[in-house]
């Protein structure tokens, strides 16, 4: 599987989005350091959906949205989708469509003027499919597989697009926890594998603190925190913006696991 670009980073600078007359992101400073993992999360409704179609170019923004280097401009079109690529919350699947047929969709971009697939963008795929143990799935249906198995199918569309920036939109969302460490870990070994900046949105404190460089906190639509797991994911912190009672622990590499204790009546 060929290497991408070398790692860029990406930033939002003053990024403001309203959706139906409400400021769903309000003035948003953040930047990704090229090479890193950021986590964005936040409690239901914080924004962090609406942070990340920013920077993916599907929805309306006021501010700058960076992807590169310092001064560039905001890409668009088929350039962005050069630079980055996106595993959404909810990927629209074509019914019937083979896996092999949706992972190559991802070389889109590579084919300017072509309307059909290459032999570079087929061996491309093949490759994509089996570094994530798909090969055999290649002639089923991606509407046929498990949970697990049809995420790795959307995160192999998003890696043959071979882009330096990987956007993952709670990319665990109705996974098992065993099926949401499957996909994190195989995330953690590609971007070290292929040098990329990843930058996601999860909702599971569980496990956020053990994958991600830095975390960034949204609560109604404003940053609130930014910075290393362990100075992050706080009992305080937890407890100011979802209002739960939890213990974290952090190991001798700085990742954090976070336990949430039920409240007691009384």
């Amino acid at each position: 599987m060929s290497n991408p670009a070398t790692a860029i980073g990406v930033a939002w600078s003053g990024v403001s989005v309203d959706l139906g007359g409400r400021t769903v992101v309000d003035c948003v400073d953040l930047e990704v350091a090229a090479g890193s993992w950021t986590t964005v999360v936040g409690p239901n409704g914080a924004g962090k959906t609406t942070l990340l179609r920013a920077l993916a170019g599907t929805v309306a923004h006021s501010g700058t949205v960076r992807v590169g280097p310092a001064r560039t401009p905001e890409p668009s079109g088929r350039n962005r989708a050069r630079l980055l690529a996106v595993v959404p919350q909810h990927p629209v699947i074509p019914p019937g469509m083979q896996v092999f047929d949706y992972a190559l969709l991802g070389r889109s971009p590579h084919q300017g003027l072509r309307f059909s697939a290459s032999a570079t963008d087929r061996r491309a795929t093949a490759a994509v499919l089996d570094r994530l143990d798909l090969t055999p799935f290649s002639d089923r249906a991606v509407d046929s597989l498990s949970g697990g198995e049809r995420q790795r199918v959307v995160v192999a569309r998003a890696l043959v697009q071979e882009t330096p920036v990987l956007v993952l939109d709670e990319p665990t969302s109705f996974l098992d926890l065993g099926h949401q460490l499957e996909v994190l870990e195989l995330v953690a070994e590609l971007r070290t594998e292929r040098d990329l900046t990843v930058v996601s949105s999860l909702h599971d404190l569980s496990v956020v603190g053990q994958f991600a460089d830095r975390i960034a906190v949204l609560d109604a639509g404003r940053l609130v925190a930014d910075g290393p797991p362990a100075e992050i994911l706080t009992p305080e912190l937890i407890a100011r913006h979802w209002g739960v009672d939890a213990r974290t622990e952090v190991d001798d590499e700085g990742a954090v696991t976070v336990t949430v204790h039920r409240r007691r009546p009384g």
